[in-house]
């Protein structure tokens, strides 16, 4: 495969920029990136605006105690307000049917990896769509900082959408993606 287009959501930014890495880039055209969780997550001396230890350590305690607490607690900002039962319940069931080993292996993953270096060797145009909403990944500490570390790369803002905003904002998400893709 040549001129391949990776695309990755949440957590699966973490293997993009992990398969860069190991890989470079001379396979890959373009990147898009959406509600990234890289470059680092966990506050440290010199990740100052990241998320404090005691934090990231509360909620893996809250996901290997009760996990389904943890997502039902965690739905409100996951979705839009406007996001019907029926898409919810299909999102919480996909959760539920994971593992609590690979659940809790998950969140110990996006909280301790930490991507700076190889995000800023990126150098394939990128694109990287975020929301303003996004409670997961906040804004700040992913998006705004891994579009600052590639250089040239694209950010986009949705306004009110969260981190699932593959399905909330389904339309705008393809429309930028395809925009990427043809110039």
């Amino acid at each position: 495969m040549r001129d391949a287009i990776l695309i990755a959501h949440s957590m699966g930014s973490i293997e993009a920029v992990n398969y860069l890495a190991r890989h470079g880039s001379g396979r890959i055209s373009k990147l898009i990136l959406l509600a990234p969780v890289t470059p680092y997550i966990l506050k440290t001396d010199d990740n100052p605006d990241g998320v404090p230890a005691i934090a990231v350590e509360a909620q893996y305690r809250a996901i290997a105690s009760d996990f389904p607490r943890w997502i039902a607690d965690s739905e409100a900002p996951f979705f839009a307000p406007e996001t019907i039962a029926d898409t919810r319940t299909w999102i919480k069931t996909m959760m539920l049917g994971v593992s609590l080993p690979i659940a809790l292996a998950c969140r110990a993953t996006i909280s301790s990896v930490d991507l700076r270096a190889a995000v800023e060797k990126i150098d394939r145009p990128t694109l990287i769509v975020h929301g303003d909403k996004d409670a997961s990944a906040p804004l700040p500490i992913t998006g705004i900082k891994t579009a600052r570390m590639i250089p040239g790369s694209k950010l986009v803002v949705i306004e009110g959408a969260p981190h699932c905003l593959t399905i909330t904002h389904q339309d705008r998400i393809l429309n930028e993606i395809l925009d990427f893709v043809r110039a």
